[in-house]
């Protein structure tokens, strides 16, 4: 009786930590998979985490402006539903990917890291933007 109570004790710590401590909670993605997602008519978020000053040189068309300053101190208002779509892109990929970890953390249930603004080919707006 000992004994299988200590297994029953080990498994449900295994499974408490599998399902919760170890979960990203948000999924790195490509690319080509964020622009197929922006592409695909669902409704979604194109969160872009940051500065003003980043956003208005380049950002990709429709994208919101949440700088991970105001994600770390909890301001979540511009993302009233956690059940949408949310893909979440920086200039590098680091912002994004501590954003989108803060964001799964919060609830967020459908979160996706693209990476970097400095790597995307897809279609891009701002001032430092220029036809050729």
């Amino acid at each position: 009786m000992r004994k299988s109570f200590w297994c029953s004790l080990i498994a449900v710590i295994f499974v408490t930590i599998f399902f919760t401590g170890c979960a990203q909670g948000y999924k790195n993605i490509s690319q080509e998979d964020a622009l197929r997602i922006m592409n695909s008519g669902k409704e979604v978020v194109i969160l872009d985490v940051r500065t003003p000053e980043e956003y208005e040189k380049k950002y990709i068309p429709g994208a919101v402006l949440l700088p991970i300053d105001e994600i770390k101190k909890g301001n979540f208002e511009l993302l009233p539903d956690k059940n949408k779509i949310i893909l979440v892109y920086c200039w590098t990929g680091r912002r994004a990917e501590d954003s989108a970890a803060i964001l799964a953390d919060n609830g967020y249930k459908y979160v996706y890291n693209f990476g970097g603004l400095v790597d995307w080919t897809g279609p891009v707006e701002g001032s430092e933007v220029h036809d050729n």
